[in-house]
């Protein structure tokens, strides 16, 4: 199984990015999908998580209004819109690969390489 995320980049306090997460070596509308993301010298949070179908939808609650999870089952990618992006945003974002639909880090088997957000003025 291999993800690749990309996607990342600089932008100012309020604007926007997309995110994607393209998955290949596993059938990818049985796989949940999740991104997380570290901050330097924190610890690796949970930030979103799509079900198989896209019925279930988690979101940590600093992003809830502010970020949309969503997948293209036929593209085999899962993507990350941030809006209204702020400083406390800025991270390495993972996409990771699992089973169940969690917030938890432990529960997803594969991880991507992740991509930087830097939100900066």
């Amino acid at each position: 199984v291999q993800l690749q995320a990309f996607g990342g980049g600089l932008v100012q306090p309020g604007g926007s990015l997309r995110l994607s997460c393209a998955a290949s070596g596993r059938t990818f509308s049985s796989v949940v999908m999740a991104w997380f993301r570290q901050a330097p010298g924190k610890e690796r949070e949970f930030v979103a998580a799509i079900s198989r179908s896209g019925e279930t939808i988690y979101y940590t609650d600093s992003v809830k209004g502010r970020f949309t999870i969503s997948r293209d089952n036929a593209k085999n990618t899962v993507y990350l819109q941030m809006d209204v992006l702020k400083p406390e945003d800025t991270a390495v974002y993972y996409c990771a690969l699992g089973r169940i639909t969690t917030t938890q880090a432990r529960r997803y088997e594969y991880w991507g390489q992740g991509t930087q957000v830097t939100v900066s003025s």
